[in-house]
């Protein structure tokens, strides 16, 4: 028995609906209706996007930054250093 999943043929986002249904095989058809019904009434339980095509609903995009404290940002690496200036005011450079 073939257990593979096939392609639809001829649908707009292939590689997409064959991933879903072998979610829909794994996870069970109620339970991934239910995210892509959500992810398409607004919802980002759910999106997809191949050959210039988009369903769901993306989650917002979150920016990759890193605040970092001012006592982090001014270290500096010296050369032999033993680690004494670290968290004080002086520095092991010349």
């Amino acid at each position: 028995m073939d257990m593979r999943v096939r392609k639809p043929a001829g649908h707009p986002m292939p590689e997409i609906a064959a991933f879903v249904a072998e979610l829909k095989a794994a996870f069970g058809e109620p339970g991934i209706n239910e995210a892509i019904r959500r992810g398409k009434a607004g919802e980002p339980s759910f999106h997809a996007r191949e050959n210039g095509r988009s369903v769901g609903t993306a989650r917002p995009a979150e920016p990759n930054v890193w605040r970092v404290d001012r006592a982090v940002r001014d270290r500096h690496y010296c050369e032999g250093c033993d680690g004494s200036c670290v968290g004080s005011a002086k520095s092991c450079r010349p």
